[in-house]
C-alpha cells in the first residue's frame, strides 16, 4: 500500500533532502526564465566590458533602443524559451542630458571610461539607467552566471529525465522477455547486454553521440541508450524469481496470455527495485551529461548547461575569480546527492527486512 510506504520514504532525513532539493529543482526549471535575472533566450545576454567579474558585482546599465523592432512576448514563449531583450544594456559610470543628447561615460575596463553620446529618443523614457547586481559574477562574456545556472538545470533535469525513460522501456522489455521466456531469447538478450557492459560507457556515449551529432536532443538520448544495461539486468533476475510463484503458475493455468502475464501481474510487483535503480540512472546521467559537455560532445554554446559552464571557465579556478568553475560544479554534485538520497531512501522504504 502506498501509505505506510511514503510514511517509511518520509521518515528518512536524507530522502526528505534529496526530495526537498528535486522540487526546488523542478520549480527552478519550470520557471527559469521567470526567475532569473538575464530572460533573454539562453540567458545569453552578452556585456563584454563587465566579462570575469567576481561575485556581488555592481554596475549602472544605460538602456538604448534596439536597431531592429522588438516584439513583446507572450508567457508561454517565455516560459519555455525566454524573452529577447528590448533594450541594448551599456555600462556606464556617469551620464548626463544635455540638449536633445544624452553624455554618458561608457565602463571599458576597470578605472577606464570612454566618453560618449547618443540621442534621447533612443533611450528608454522612464528610466534610462538601471543599477544591476551579479550576486555570483560573470563569465567571460559578460553573461550573469546566476541566471545560466538557473537555465541550466533544464538540461540536467532534461537529460535524467529522457535517459531513464529510455534506459527504462529498454532495459524493462529486454529484461522481462529474457527472465520470462528465457531459452534461446534469454541467451541472445544476455549477450547482447555482455557485449554492452564491455564497452565503457564514456566511450560507447562517445560512438552514439558521433552517430547522432552533436546538439541538445543527441546527448539525451545517447546517454539513455548506454543505460538501459542495469535495468536489463536487474528486471531479468526480479522476473526470473517471480515466474515461479504460485499467482503466475495460476494465472498459466487459466489461460492468460504471457503479455498479459509479464504486464500485468509481473511487472507491477517488480517495480521497487526500478525505482530505486532509475534514481541511480538519473544522478548518472546528470554526472555523465556535464562530461560529455565538458569535453565538447555534449550541449553546444550558447546553450548553457553545467559541465559546458566548467569547461568556459576551469582557468579561473587558480586565477582571481574561481566561482565561475566553482558554482556550476557545486550545483552539480548538490542535484546528484539529491537522487542518491532519494535512491538510498527508496531502498530502506522498500526493504522488507527494515520493520524500523
Amino acid at each position: 500500500m502506498p501509505g505506510p510506504f511514503i510514511k517509511k520514504l518520509l521518515k528518512n532525513k536524507g530522502a526528505r533532502f534529496g526530495m526537498i532539493l528535486i522540487a526546488g529543482s523542478l520549480l527552478l526549471a519550470l520557471f527559469a526564465f521567470f526567475i532569473a535575472p538575464d530572460h533573454s533566450p539562453n540567458a545569453n545576454r552578452m556585456i563584454p566590458e563587465i566579462g570575469s567579474k567576481k561575485p556581488g558585482f555592481t554596475i549602472d546599465l544605460l538602456k538604448i533602443r534596439r536597431d531592429k523592432e522588438w516584439v513583446r512576448t507572450g508567457f508561454w514563449q517565455r516560459l519555455i524559451n525566454g524573452a529577447e531583450d528590448e533594450w541594448q544594456y551599456v555600462p556606464v559610470t556617469a551620464v548626463a542630458v544635455k540638449g536633445d543628447s544624452m553624455v554618458y561615460e561608457q565602463f571599458v575596463d576597470d578605472g577606464i571610461t570612454e566618453r560618449k553620446s547618443i540621442a534621447l529618443s533612443r533611450v528608454d523614457a522612464t528610466s534610462p539607467v538601471i543599477r544591476v547586481h551579479y550576486l555570483l559574477g560573470t563569465d567571460k562574456f559578460g553573461r550573469d552566471l546566476l541566471s545560466r545556472l538557473i537555465i541550466g538545470v533544464r538540461v540536467s533535469l532534461g537529460v535524467g529525465l529522457i535517459a531513464v525513460l529510455i534506459s527504462l522501456t529498454v532495459g524493462i522489455l529486454l529484461g522481462a522477455l529474457a527472465g520470462y521466456f528465457r531459452g534461446w531469447a534469454d541467451e541472445l538478450i544476455m549477450w547482447l547486454i555482455n557485449v554492452t557492459w564491455s564497452i565503457p560507457t564514456l566511450l560507447l556515449v562517445f560512438a552514439i553521440t558521433l552517430m547522432l551529432g552533436k546538439g541538445f536532443w543527441q546527448v539525451f538520448v545517447a546517454v539513455g541508450l548506454t543505460m538501459w544495461v542495469n535495468v536489463a539486468r536487474l528486471v531479468r533476475g526480479q522476473v526470473l524469481a517471480v515466474r515461479e510463484l504460485e499467482y503466475i503458475q495460476a494465472a498459466k493455468a487459466l489461460g492468460y496470455s504471457d503479455a498479459r502475464i509479464i504486464f500485468r501481474h509481473v511487472l507491477p510487483n517488480i517495480l521497487g527495485p526500478v525505482m530505486v535503480i532509475a534514481a541511480s540512472n538519473f544522478a548518472s546521467a546528470i554526472v555523465i551529461e556535464a562530461g560529455l559537455s565538458f569535453l565538447g560532445v555534449g550541449v553546444q554554446p550558447p546553450q548553457p548547461s553545467w559541465g559546458l559552464m566548467i569547461k568556459e571557465n576551469y582557468n579561473f579556478i587558480i586565477t582571481h575569480n574561481p566561482m565561475l568553475a566553482l558554482a556550476p560544479g557545486i550545483a552539480i554534485m548538490l542535484l546528484v546527492l539529491a537522487f542518491n538520497l532519494l535512491g538510498n531512501g527508496l531502498r530502506d522504504a522498500l526493504s522488507v527486512r527494515n520493520k524500523n
